[in-house]
């Protein structure tokens, strides 16, 4: 898995090894962190772009993230995509679960799913809910989830 840095630089490093890197300078340098991971999906055509993002927040000093993007020529209906969203972001949340745990640090999932049934992407929250609490992670949907909705949206090519 491929991962980047925001402005472009690749991540050499495994994405635990990188991560536990940044945990250790940010609480060297007296940050308390919380991470929330999200994904988001875009489709172009016979294409779907997937973005998922590791959203490190320095309380009251701003953030960065780490991103992966990865495309697919498989056909998702709107309930399957954000299905698909939600459990690439748990993948990652699950990879990286003992290092959150070990370095004392709050994590969140968020799910770029709309709470308002009006919208399409409505028809999978319970699912998705039900899914990262089950997982034991804390769950954000919108107009909450900016990991997903506006992080993970704006790398998405």
């Amino acid at each position: 898995m491929l991962w980047r840095k925001f402005n472009g630089d690749l991540i050499e490093l495994p994405i635990a090894r990188e991560v536990e890197n940044a945990i250790r300078r940010e609480t060297k340098n007296g940050f308390h962190l919380k991470v929330c991971i999200g994904t988001d999906s875009q489709v172009k055509g016979a294409e779907t772009e997937f973005a998922t993002v590791i959203v490190f927040l320095r309380e009251g000093h701003g953030g960065f993230m780490f991103i992966h993007n990865e495309k697919t020529k498989t056909r998702y209906s709107i309930k399957e995509r954000m299905l698909v969203e939600v459990a690439k972001s748990i993948e990652i949340a699950y990879e990286l679960c003992p290092l959150f745990t070990l370095y004392d640090v709050d994590m969140e999932v968020h799910a770029d799913i709309n709470t308002n049934p009006h919208f399409k992407s409505n028809d999978a929250l319970k699912e998705a809910m039900g899914y990262i609490l089950g997982m034991g992670f804390a769950f954000k949907a919108k107009p909450e989830a900016f990991a997903s909705s506006s992080c993970a949206n704006k790398v998405v090519n």
